[in-house]
């Protein structure tokens, strides 16, 4: 029953992928390997955080059926590298479940093949088993017999006529190589296996750091006198930063979107340096004996400070990318400034919990890389291009046309529909009918295997004629 899955999970895998975009295949496939990876790892999936994580792959393959973006198709290789991961050891890290995913989807055979233990009985049982007679029983009486038929065509013209009428046409290589594929990375994730010595040190690896009782009192003074003076110094230049920044917002009247481009990723780039350099301080600082020292009570307040005014400096980025926003509307780097802040936020949050709690490097990295996840995962469910074209053309006081047209075809009935109701010049009505036939061809042209919502959201006829523009 297992080996019979994985072949019929290949003649799907072609059947699905073979010369197709992508599209609902992803889907369907998705559901054909979380059913291989319940048929050989049950026990497996009576935990609930594989459970968690098979919906959460197959979520990001709904949302490529939905909206096709390149984030969705991202998404759903990290869930699928995740998923696979989490099989092999479900209490390891998520990074460690990537690594162990990945390893088992590109080498899971060739691992298998020269890392397997062979017991006494296997062994016996293979010895027992003669290749060489199984191969001359099945070569030798194929190769004669194919002989005589050449032979016998050319002797015989009935016989000749017999044999050419058989077609070997509907035989396509591609296609059974292609299966093959789907074999080998079905095979391959059908049992999930791990790299023995990063999980192992994963497993073993605690969250919180260890107190040695041997350390220099003397030493550990002297790095906290350091600690104190460097951090001090920082709170005074972020607090003096922070009040020509805001005098700036609050008396500058310059609304142009290079000016507010300007703020903006000068704003993103002090911040990037000033979060690394404070975090990777932090660390140092913290990172063992000084945890433990009785007088570090007054460094500890001063890096709490430092994490808080970091904090104030991502509230005044966040204030700056939404008056751009407010002004000149939605695009994908002001999006990911938005999520880069929020990805700030919370490593700012996971140093402040290290620091008091006691916490130690590989804190900080389970935490964010699960974080991480998360935010790629439910940022992959939104259809961005649907919703930056809304909001533009209905909110911003300033749009960017070209901008709209340029995105993704996701977007391309908001654009129909609002130039049906709105008068707007030749060459932009020109522009949406050309991108709006464009992708109804498309759509119409798709085979099953790549089918998207959009096919059954609506219907349209199949002949469109754009609008003509001369300039």
């Amino acid at each position: 029953m297992k080996k019979i899955s994985l072949f019929i999970g290949a003649l799907l895998f072609s059947a699905f992928f073979y010369k197709q975009a992508i599209g609902l295949n992803l889907t369907l496939f998705s559901l054909v390997t979380i059913s291989v990876l319940a048929i050989y790892n049950k026990n497996a999936f009576k935990q609930k955080s594989t459970i968690g994580f098979s919906l959460l792959y197959l979520i990001t393959a709904l949302a490529v059926f939905l909206y096709n973006s390149n984030l969705s198709i991202l998404a759903n290789c990290v869930a699928f590298f995740t998923l696979v991961g989490h099989v092999s050891q479900h209490k390891s890290s998520i990074y460690i479940n990537w690594l162990n995913g990945f390893y088992t989807i590109a080498a899971g055979l060739f691992d298998r093949q020269f890392n397997k233990i062979v017991t006494e009985e296997e062994a016996t049982n293979k010895a027992d088993i003669d290749y060489m007679h199984w191969i001359k029983i099945v070569g030798i009486p194929l190769v004669v017999v194919i002989a005589f038929i050449f032979l016998y065509k050319n002797g015989n013209p009935v016989f000749n006529n017999l044999i050419s009428q058989i077609d070997f046409s509907f035989i396509n290589l591609q296609w059974i190589l292609f299966a093959s594929l789907g074999y080998y990375l079905l095979y391959n994730i059908s049992t999930p296996i791990t790299i023995n010595l990063a999980t192992q040190i994963d497993l073993n690896t605690s969250n919180t750091l260890q107190n040695k009782s041997d350390f220099s009192i003397e030493n550990i003074k002297k790095e906290n006198q350091l600690g104190l003076t460097l951090i001090l110094l920082l709170n005074v230049l972020i607090v003096f930063f922070l009040i020509t920044d805001v005098t700036y917002l609050l008396t500058s009247y310059n609304n142009s979107a290079a000016s507010f481009s300007n703020q903006v990723h000068n704003g993103i780039n002090a911040l990037i340096a000033s979060i690394v350099i404070a975090i990777i301080i932090i660390l140092y600082f913290f990172r063992g004996d000084l945890n433990f020292f009785k007088g570090n009570k007054n460094l500890k307040r001063l890096a709490y400070a430092w994490i808080t005014l970091n904090a104030f400096l991502v509230i005044n980025i966040i204030i700056k990318d939404c008056q751009y926003i407010f002004n000149f509307g939605f695009t994908y780097k002001r999006i990911g400034v938005l999520i880069y802040l929020l990805l700030t936020t919370i490593g700012l949050v996971t140093t402040f919990i290290k620091v008091n709690q006691l916490k130690n490097f590989w804190y900080l990295i389970r935490v964010n890389s699960l974080t991480a996840f998360t935010i790629l995962i439910v940022s992959c469910t939104v259809n961005w291009d649907s919703y930056m074209t809304f909001y533009n053309l209905n909110y911003a006081q300033t749009v960017d046309f070209n901008y709209l047209i340029n995105l993704s075809n996701n977007n391309t009935f908001i654009l129909k529909n609002y130039i049906e109701k709105h008068h707007l010049s030749d060459k932009r009505k020109f522009l949406v009918d050309k991108k709006y036939c464009e992708y109804k061809q498309e759509l119409y042209s798709k085979n099953w295997q790549e089918l998207s919502y959009d096919n059954f959201k609506r219907h349209y006829p199949k002949i469109c004629v754009s609008s003509k523009f001369q300039g």
